[in-house]
């Protein structure tokens, strides 16, 4: 059984037809990839799989379950984390803060025992700052731990953004074009994280992402979408090379054309 299954799914916005008929699935461990060009899709099925948006037909299901009746705040509790194309952090709060609000997902104490900071309360903040330290030195974000947001560079921000996520202790990581206005270097350890995300936290990540080299090197699997329609599904040379991808890319069917971002 897969983990993610997107079976058949359909969804409109007035006349316009964003993801039309898609299906795919995620296996558990593996590191999925979403690509097309702009307005294919990409992030509208992530959207229906954070339950944002509504399919109007096919189905979604997580761990075997129907998830169409869930609600975006129930997703972190069910094991799945994202972050976004434009960062949404709290940026008049600290890194070490920010991760913390990951933590969320865990809380076992009711508002007594907090209003009371019971001992109870003390040992689960001491386990939520341990697994938060433990995501900032896995992200090397040691010498911001205490910084504000606001005043961070974008790149920080960025991985920032993925330690929140991380934080939740997720089974499915969606990660919205996770390289986004980094330059060759952040791009690099990037892709140097999603691995280790993958071979030693044992979380399956679906990401969508336009930087084609990035997708290569940590992609088992990818997925193109143009037009809302599924075009290809295989290994990231196999995308790049079929027909209707290069089509999609730049406008012609040549087999020995090759999709270059």
């Amino acid at each position: 059984m897969s983990l993610l299954e997107i079976d058949n799914v359909t969804l409109r916005f007035g006349g316009v037809v964003a993801v039309n008929k898609v299906s795919f699935s995620v296996e558990e461990g593996e590191v999925f990839a979403l690509v097309g060009p702009n307005g294919a899709g990409k992030s509208t099925l992530f959207n229906l799989v954070s339950r944002i948006y509504d399919p109007v037909e096919g189905d979604i299901r997580f761990d075997g379950k129907s998830i169409l009746d869930k609600a975006p705040h129930e997703m972190a509790r069910l094991g799945i984390a994202r972050t976004f194309q434009n960062i949404e952090l709290f940026e008049q709060a600290t890194v070490l803060q920010n991760l913390l609000v990951g933590r969320h997902r865990h809380r076992k104490s009711n508002f007594v025992n907090e209003l009371l900071f019971s001992p109870f309360v003390r040992g689960e903040e001491r386990r939520h700052r341990d697994a938060v330290e433990k995501v900032i030195d896995f992200l090397d974000l040691q010498a911001y731990r205490d910084k504000y947001i606001a005043g961070l560079p974008y790149g920080v921000r960025k991985v920032v953004e993925m330690g929140r996520a991380l934080a939740i202790e997720p089974r499915l990581l969606l990660l919205d074009e996770p390289a986004s206005g980094l330059s060759v270097e952040e791009t690099q350890d990037v892709a140097f994280w999603v691995e280790d995300i993958k071979t030693q936290m044992g979380i399956t990540v679906l990401m969508v992402e336009h930087d084609m080299h990035l997708v290569s090197a940590v992609s088992d699997r990818v997925l193109a979408l143009a037009d809302g329609k599924a075009l290809a599904l295989g290994t990231a040379q196999e995308v790049q090379n079929h027909p209707k991808v290069i089509e999609a890319y730049i406008g012609v069917s040549d087999p020995h054309q090759k999709v270059v971002t």
